[in-house]
């Protein structure tokens, strides 16, 4: 899977596709899944252009990295599901087709607000 200039998150980035954002900073944008699994269902993105977490591990720099990481932590926070201010969250990324990614920009889901379940069935 390459990096595709045109994926949605991508034109969410560039201000083409409107999202309702929950947290931004210069590393990460999170918005709010339009079809969410559960009660809390967040999107976390790196500004860079990574297709997924192997690319990103990779090519990314030391910044970026911590910067993703830290921006996950602020906004399960933010949401009020992170251990400080909640009862937990799920971290989800698919990584290419065997993982089920459909997107080819690196994305988290944080899934919250409610038990979330098995992890995989």
């Amino acid at each position: 899977m390459s990096y595709d200039e045109n994926n949605i998150f991508a034109k969410i980035l560039r201000g083409e596709i409107p999202c309702k954002k929950i947290y931004e900073d210069d590393f990460v944008l999170s918005f709010f899944d339009i079809n969410p699994q559960k009660k809390i269902h967040a999107l976390v993105i790196p500004k860079g252009k990574y297709v997924d977490l192997d690319d990103f591990s990779v090519n990314a720099s030391s910044v970026e990295i911590v910067g993703l990481l830290k921006g996950i932590n602020k906004v399960a926070k933010k949401l009020e599901i992170s251990v400080d201010t909640g009862k937990g969250y799920r971290a989800l990324a698919n990584i290419s087709e065997h993982g089920g990614q459909e997107v080819p920009h690196l994305h988290f889901h944080l899934f919250g607000g409610e038990k979330v379940g098995k992890m995989v069935q």
